[in-house]
């Protein structure tokens, strides 16, 4: 009986020590020490997915993002033209160990969610919520600061990166249309 204690006692332990070096490999909590990583880890919420279940729906409000603890997930968004014969929905990426999704409705006033995400694989994803944000801004500000400063980078840098490939995609798109302008 002791021996079970003490072995669930180090579980638990390495545990949360791999979820601080998750939250601390993460884009919104690299840079934090290890005392404002440990008020974050008891800040998320561990969820489980099995295969094929969905985490969220295009056209909810989001409440949170999720950080891809173990599995993977799948980022879809649906098909207007699926009766002109499309795919009812448009894989958008892959997400695997490590990666972060939603973190748009951190910040957005009740947002929709802009595509679903699945679980392609039985997976464990640590939840961090708009709530938990509001209450680290209140209770430990000078962290809460340092998360929406990071969150804020990271919302730029993807706006960037989207601006970036939209202008190639437009500029192939007219290269397409009029082939006098190919280099």
């Amino acid at each position: 009986m002791v021996n079970f204690i003490w072995e669930n006692f180090h579980r638990v332990a390495d545990r949360k020590k791999n979820i601080e070096a998750l939250l601390a490999d993460n884009a919104l909590f690299s840079g934090l020490r290890s005392r404002e990583l440990k008020i974050i880890r008891e800040m998320v919420h561990e969820r489980h997915y099995r295969s094929g279940e969905r985490v969220f729906k295009e056209g909810e409000i989001g409440i949170g993002m999720y950080i891809v603890v173990r599995g993977g997930v799948t980022i879809t968004t649906q098909n207007l033209d699926v009766l002109a014969g499309a795919e009812p929905e448009t894989i958008v990426t892959h997400l695997q160990e490590g990666d972060f999704f939603g973190e748009v409705s951190l910040v957005e006033q009740n947002g929709h969610r802009s595509a679903s995400a699945w679980a392609s694989k039985d997976s464990i994803l640590l939840g961090f919520f708009k709530p938990d944000l509001m209450a680290l801004i209140e209770r430990h500000p000078a962290i809460g600061v340092k998360v929406v400063f990071r969150l804020a980078e990271v919302l730029g840098r993807r706006l960037r990166e989207t601006t970036e490939k939209i202008t190639s995609l437009k500029m192939d798109l007219k290269r397409s249309k009029d082939p006098s302008t190919s280099a």
